[in-house]
């Protein structure tokens, strides 16, 4: 293969695993809008695709004339050729027919002298071992990378728009009263209403990567696109576990489950826990069941998918690991989340918390004088714990 095959091959494979790349942003959105993350992403990739399609398109206009000069010359040597072709391998029907060219060679017959000369020359076998320098090095992509982006607790609250700077939320701390009138003309009661500021600061999360011009121009699959999704990921699970350490330190503390819990256990604690979260937030919001992965362990096996008309649960079914949702308990959602510590869960309600963020995304600075380029990625992040007893924390 040469030069300019290679640059194809090297091209084409950077489409076909940019596409995959693409595909694969697609099947973890489920069907769902794409986030402003994974929006990004696609932008990118796509216009690298479309510099690649530039940069191929003369190669390969090269490579079809190349390849029509070699069949016309190849159709000329045809006719040019009069000699008949020379035997490369000789292969005798049996024992006396060799010996009859053993006895024509001894006579000067050049033929058989020819003949036998091909039959009994030493082949020099050649391997790849004799030209290492021929075997270019192959690299299968994707590049592997075990990192979690999905932030299922994140998405289950939905994320706001990011106010600028520091702000506060109003929360009515004193409601005004209502009771029964004690008698005709008697006055009704009265009480003022107090409100109290809660205030936000978002914390910015980032990193960056100086990459040198030549790492990015000579790498396949291009290792720029693979340093933005890598930090953009990073991001996801640092922001993620923001929320869960924000979340664990204020929830109140809910019921203890035993070492073996059975479904009546968990069943229970979740029941109580959602009554203790109604109480705290008067109904509002949506119920929600925080766990990490290690939980799967203990809830998973107690509520087999098999969904009998007595169940706690619907079930858990462990092929739907990684989507986020993996079921219910007792009607409440259970999102399966990297955020939280081992062997507790929350019940909490989306009105006891909120979520605020600007993600910046990548950013990009030429650096001349040692031939590099400084990306970064970065976000502002703010959980806000409205209502800390309408988080429950069941401790396993």
């Amino acid at each position: 293969m040469g030069a300019t095959d290679q640059m194809i091959a090297r091209y084409v494979q950077e489409i076909e695993e940019r596409q995959q790349f693409i595909d694969g942003i697609f099947t973890a959105a489920d069907g769902k809008d794409l986030s402003d993350e994974q929006l990004e992403l696609v932008q990118d990739t796509k216009r690298r695709m479309e510099e690649v399609n530039r940069k191929i398109e003369p190669l390969v206009e090269m490579r079809r004339i190349s390849g029509d000069s070699a069949n016309r010359v190849a159709e000329i040597a045809r006719y040019m050729q009069n000699t008949p072709a020379r035997p490369t391998e000789v292969e005798y029907r049996s024992a006396g027919a060799y010996v009859l060219d053993v006895w024509k060679a001894g006579l000067g017959a050049d033929e058989a002298t020819e003949r036998l000369g091909i039959y009994n020359r030493a082949a020099a076998h050649q391997t790849t071992s004799d030209n290492p320098g021929l075997l270019p090095e192959q690299i299968l992509g994707p590049v592997i990378n075990f990192v979690d982006e999905s932030r299922p607790l994140t998405t289950a609250l939905g994320p706001r728009n990011l106010p600028s700077g520091s702000w506060s939320r109003p929360r009515i701390t004193q409601h005004t009263n209502v009771a029964a009138q004690a008698g005709e003309k008697t006055e009704l009661v009265s009480r003022k209403m107090t409100i109290a500021k809660l205030p936000v600061t978002a914390v910015t999360y980032g990193g960056y990567v100086n990459v040198s011009r030549q790492d990015i121009d000579w790498t396949s699959p291009s290792i720029m696109d693979i340093v933005i999704s890598d930090l953009a990921g990073y991001y996801a699970q640092v922001t993620e576990a923001a929320l869960g350490s924000a979340l664990v330190g204020t929830a109140s503390a809910g019921a203890d489950l035993p070492g073996t819990p059975t479904a009546n256990d968990v069943s229970v604690a979740v029941w109580g826990a959602a009554g203790s979260v109604y109480a705290a937030t008067k109904g509002q919001g949506r119920l929600i069941i925080a766990a990490p992965p290690s939980m799967l362990g203990v809830i998973g096996p107690l509520f087999a998918p098999v969904n009998p008309s007595n169940a706690f649960s619907t079930g858990f079914n462990a092929g739907q690991f990684g989507t986020g949702a993996m079921g219910a308990i007792s009607g409440i959602q259970v999102v399966v989340t990297n955020g939280l510590a081992a062997d507790e869960m929350l019940v909490l309600s989306s009105a006891a918390v909120e979520v605020y963020e600007d993600r910046v995304g990548s950013l990009q600075v030429v650096e001349p004088s040692v031939l590099g380029v400084q990306v970064a990625y970065a976000g502002y992040y703010a959980p806000l714990v409205v209502e800390p007893t309408g988080i429950i924390k069941i401790v396993k």
